[in-house]
């Protein structure tokens, strides 16, 4: 996992431009904390930062595909999964390989395919190859967005990166934010394209782009179709363990230390007992993966339960650990940390943005910290709730009825921060509006009932849109803290096989994610298997309440954030006692902590 960026312009010599290619890349260090390097052509620069993991010594970027005058230039960040099984197909071909990993693989899939090369691809990745031949640029993302790729454009072409900090490294991209970002960032929606900064858009997932002196284009190689499920009940869930196995087995490869993150929910139990059975195979019956979960000092005393969470973890995720054989270890915060603004603020410049999910984000921020001390690489059960129908939405008449998008009936305006309203964003609007489009873009089967119209329409919402955004802080978050995450239940050939798969069988045992669960069988014990969806754990104490009120009072004497911020709105979130302040309230609060970090941080110009 690395950190890629980079620019192509036409009306320069980027040759005399060392500097800015190196400050723009020093920029995502964190992400690759190993090494890092830059290559200049009269009208490219490309840069690299290396979180080494798979053929340590051989895998330095960016890679040229000849040590003397190359015709292409290659700056990769992820995990090809099936590059073994590309490498002897090039190997066939002709293709000959100096190393061993699979970024060299891509380099010469480009070589055989060109733009094509994504369609042979299974993984997560990032990348940009510049090819000197064709005088041509081309950007590819992965199909469902696990790594983030930005651009903006730059005179005579465009910049690209896998962090907006990046961009604005290069002279002629400003930290800039007009209405329509504002927009973006808390209609709470999740677009991919357009991006709270104005000028930077995102590459969409499963999607390309193409620059040369003609100008840019993109495309998508990849999106969710709609087809006739093939198979009854049992072949169903023993399809579904079979691709999920798969994934888990592919994803275990690595040259350095790996774990799982297992929080005592079915998903990541389910895999992290997989990725326990192959490595055992692997390596001997006495092998044992290494499994982490996250709690708060106070929660064994003081827990109690909100909208989204239904009990305390880490009894099921010690129990777990034991069925499974990990070497399980529970990272214990204390609450106060989570108020540390040095962490804050490292949360918030991880993100390049300012929505988050406040306590939350920060917590996984240390908890990755820890988990670094140990591991490089961490498989998370991340998208298993879209892709086997596990949200509450999925079940709750008033949300199937309701005419937006689901998510916002539990985080819509009582927990957003309010916008000064003298703004006038029309965020209802805007919401409306890109409702209707978002439905336009679900792929329906004819003849399809009412109910499995409908609960269509809500996957496709789910794993286009709410699962974005989780990716996004999964990444963000981990790779500020040098550590990859990989998400099996990410595999584009699993999601495209549930996605097929009518409500009926998602939901045969009148509960949530009925065919993971019959899928895991045997695989977690009978707790986990039957408890009911529970959310990352955020604290209960009162002294942190307290903090954040104290925090966000301290917000609000900013001039920047009170022209951006609903006061009337807030107040009654300060004025609250701590210990009776509800989760969509205190999310409220997190909210206008967080934007006075970011407004700091970045001193952007507010064009409003």
């Amino acid at each position: 996992m690395c950190g890629i960026t980079g620019w192509v312009s036409f009306h320069q010599d980027a040759r005399t431009q060392a500097p800015v290619i190196e400050a723009m890349t020093a920029t995502l260090t964190p992400r690759g904390p190993d090494a890092g390097g830059v290559w200049l052509g009269e009208h490219a620069a490309i840069g690299h930062r290396r979180l080494a993991v798979i053929d340590i010594e051989g895998g330095v970027q960016p890679m040229t595909d000849r040590p003397d005058a190359p015709t292409s230039v290659l700056t990769y960040s992820g995990e090809i999964y099936n590059h073994h099984e590309l490498r002897a197909h090039l190997g066939n071909l002709g293709h000959e390989f100096r190393t061993r990993g699979d970024t060299e693989v891509v380099l010469r899939a480009y070589a055989e395919w060109g733009e094509a090369v994504a369609d042979h691809l299974d993984g997560m990745f990032a990348f940009a190859v510049w090819d000197e031949r064709k005088g041509r640029l081309l950007l590819v993302r992965d199909r469902l967005g696990v790594k983030p790729l930005f651009w903006a454009a730059v005179d005579g072409g465009l910049a690209f990166a896998s962090e907006p900090k990046a961009l604005f490294a290069h002279p002629e991209i400003r930290p800039r934010v007009d209405a329509d970002g504002l927009r973006e960032a808390y209609s709470l929606l999740f677009n991919t394209g357009p991006t709270v900064w104005s000028g930077v858009r995102e590459v969409e997932p499963g999607g390309l782009l193409l620059l040369d002196r003609h100008g840019v284009r993109e495309r998508r190689y990849w999106h969710l179709e709609a087809a006739p499920h093939p198979d009854d009940r049992d072949a169903t869930v023993a399809r579904v363990r079979d691709l999920v196995s798969t994934a888990a087995r592919a994803q275990l490869e690595a040259d350095v230390p790996l774990c799982s993150l297992m929080s005592g929910g079915i998903d990541s139990t389910v895999l992290t007992a997989l990725l326990a059975d192959e490595l055992r195979l692997r390596e001997g019956p006495d092998a044992r993966i290494r499994s982490y979960a996250v709690d708060y000092s106070d929660q064994a005393e003081s827990f109690t339960g909100d909208v989204l969470r239904t009990g305390h973890d880490t009894p099921y995720a010690t129990e777990a650990g034991a069925f499974i054989g990990t070497d399980h270890s529970t990272v214990v915060l204390d609450p106060r940390a989570l108020l540390d603004p040095e962490h804050r603020k490292a949360v918030v410049v991880a993100r390049d943005s300012p929505i988050g999910v406040g306590d939350m984000d920060t917590s996984l921020y240390l908890l990755f910290g820890e988990i670094r001390k140990h591991s490089t690489v961490a498989l998370s059960g991340e998208a298993a709730d879209e892709v086997f129908g596990g949200y509450p939405w999925f079940h709750d008449p008033k949300a199937l009825a309701a005419p937006t998008f689901p998510w916002l009936l539990v985080t819509g305006d009582e927990a957003a921060m309010p916008l000064n309203p003298e703004l006038d964003l029309r965020i209802g609007e805007f919401r409306d509006d890109t409702y209707r489009g978002a439905l336009a873009a679900v792929p329906h089967i004819e003849g399809e009932s009412e109910t499995g119209h409908r609960q269509r329409e809500m996957q496709h919402l789910s794993l286009t849109r709410w699962l974005r955004q989780l990716l996004h802080r999964k990444d963000r978050l981990s790779m500020a803290q040098g550590l990859e995450v990989r998400v099996p239940y990410c595999d584009h050939r699993l999601v495209e096989y549930a996605f097929t798969a009518p409500w009926a069988l998602k939901s045969f045992d009148g509960r949530e994610k009925s065919l993971l669960r019959a899928a895991g069988t045997g695989l977690a014990p009978d707790s986990v298997l039957h408890r009911p969806k529970n959310h990352y754990p955020a604290t209960h104490h009162p002294d942190y309440n307290r903090g954040l009120q104290d925090m966000a009072r301290d917000a609000l004497t900013d001039d920047r954030v009170r022209s951006l911020a609903d006061e009337t709105r807030i107040k009654p979130c300060l004025d609250t006692a701590p210990g009776q302040l509800r989760w969509a309230h205190r999310l409220r609060l997190e909210r206008v902590v967080d934007l006075a970090l970011w407004l700091d941080h970045y001193q952007p110009d507010l064009a409003l």
